[in-house]
């Protein structure tokens, strides 16, 4: 089995964080995968880019979507976990943690998270 990589750019403050860790790790669990690592960092592609660089948009997501509401301590950030395990696994998981970030099917609604899978 290979390390592969999920990355996940997030709108965030720590509670919603710890939502979005625990998404991954209910997905990897139920498979055939190993964590491997995971960080969360403010940069992307190496450090050349923040997250807001990349990412601004979800913050604007996040504002249009709950008018009126402080964002509190969120933050943009990009997340990285490593996993060991097969391609299959990787797409299942991958798959998985996407359709639960945003479950509420094709209508419009708003995330709790405003996310994209980078």
């Amino acid at each position: 089995m290979r390390t592969r990589t999920l990355r996940f750019g997030l709108y965030v403050d720590e509670q919603g964080l710890t939502w979005v860790r625990g998404l991954i790790e209910e997905a990897v669990d139920s498979r055939s995968a190993r964590l491997v690592r995971e960080s969360v960092a403010h940069t992307v592609f190496g450090g050349e880019l923040t997250t807001s660089d990349v990412y601004d948009y979800l913050s604007e997501q996040w504002r249009l979507e709950h008018p009126g509401q402080s964002s509190g301590t969120r933050e943009l950030v990009e997340l990285c976990v490593h996993l060991k395990c097969s391609l299959k696994t990787w797409r299942a998981i991958r798959k998985s943690v996407i359709r639960d970030l945003c479950p509420e099917g094709l209508e419009p609604h708003a995330c709790c998270v405003p996310w994209i899978a980078a």
